[in-house]
Formats: C-alpha cells, sequence, structure tokens
C-alpha cells in the first residue's frame, strides 16, 4: 500500500463530485449497485462489525411509499433520481459476529446483554460506512445526493417494520443532471481545520 491513488480518480471521488440534487433519466443497473456495495464493504467498522444495511428503491410503488416520508424539499430530488438508497443499521449486527470477527468468540454473548451498547455502536459503524458507500458511489462513476431531511419513523414502520433496522440516512444515486449540482461551497484551510502537536 505504498502507491497513491491516481490523481485523477482522486479527484473524480473527492475534489470534482458534488452533491447532486437533479438527475437524468439514465438508469442504474444492478450491476453498478453491486459494484458500489463490493466497494463499500471494506470500511473499516469496530469489530468488523458491518452494520449498515442498504434498500435500494426503484419499483413505482416502492418509490410512492417512500417519498411522503421525505421532508418537502427533498421529494423533488428523490424523484429525479433512479434510485433511492435508504441507510439502515442493524442493531443485530452481534449475531454475524461469529461469521465476521471469528477470532473475538465471546463477542456476540457480550453485545447481546448490552443493547444500549449495541444500538449505539450499530449506528455509529453504520454512519463510517455510510461516508464509505458516498465515496463508492463517486467511484463507480455515479452520482450521491445524501438527505438527513425525512421521517425516520415512518421509513423503519413502512420498510423496516418487525426488524431491526433503523434508518438514518437517505442518499439518491443515479447521474446528474447537467444543472443538477450546485458550485462548490468553500471549505475550511488545513490550518483553520488541523492541529499539529
Amino acid at each position: 500500500m505504498t502507491e497513491t491513488l491516481n490523481p485523477v480518480a482522486a479527484e473524480r471521488i473527492f475534489t470534482e463530485a458534488h452533491t447532486a440534487y437533479r438527475f437524468t433519466g439514465e438508469p442504474v443497473s444492478d450491476d453498478e449497485l453491486t459494484r458500489v456495495y463490493e466497494l463499500a464493504k471494506f470500511t473499516p467498522t469496530a469489530m468488523n462489525s458491518q452494520p449498515l444495511r442498504i434498500t435500494f428503491v426503484r419499483t413505482e410503488e416502492a418509490r410512492q411509499k417512500l417519498l411522503p416520508l421525505l421532508s418537502e424539499g427533498n421529494r423533488a430530488k428523490a424523484a429525479s433520481a433512479p434510485v433511492v438508497a435508504i441507510l439502515a443499521a442493524d442493531t443485530d449486527f452481534h449475531e454475524h459476529l461469529p461469521h465476521l470477527n471469528p477470532q473475538t468468540a465471546a463477542a456476540r454473548d457480550q453485545l447481546a446483554g448490552n443493547v444500549k451498547h449495541r444500538e449505539a455502536m450499530a449506528r455509529n459503524n453504520a454512519w463510517l460506512q455510510a461516508g464509505a458507500f458516498i465515496m463508492a458511489v463517486r467511484a463507480t462513476g455515479l452520482d450521491a445526493g445524501p438527505m438527513a431531511g425525512f421521517d425516520t419513523a415512518g421509513v423503519d414502520e413502512a420498510f423496516f417494520a418487525g426488524t431491526p433496522l433503523r434508518s438514518f440516512l437517505v442518499v439518491n444515486v443515479g447521474h446528474a443532471a447537467p444543472d443538477g449540482t450546485f458550485p462548490r461551497n468553500p471549505r475550511l484551510a488545513f490550518d483553520e481545520a488541523v492541529t499539529l502537536i
């Protein structure tokens, strides 16, 4: 791991990509969505817990169920996207630890008895994975429009009732329309955000 990422690729993923607000009608294939996941799944998480669960909304029936649960300002954005990803944290992620982290034999049982800690761990690590998910969307040649403005309880009831999944972010996925992004806003400079001690 001594080589740096190709500068063109790094620019595509980090400095040139913008949050997308409106999309073209170009579809997103199952293969593209699979590639997104196959990259995002390598996000480092505590104990390799991997609590992120992704629901890709594409059918008209599912879209009509989701759109009213988004804040009013987000509905048109989601309606224009060929795919809307609901990102959720699996609060029962510990059940997969014997497979995902076999070297820590007691982890599942320890977490089973501590619901509060487990839920916090699920959410924190799913957020880590969400950042990588957005980068994976960009790395696959697609554009992402993350949105936090939605009725989480309503989404959980509509899509995840009776499951341990808890939604926390919605990401529109597709190809940004020519006028589907805004100009880049400023970022803090190194010396404004970083302390060297």
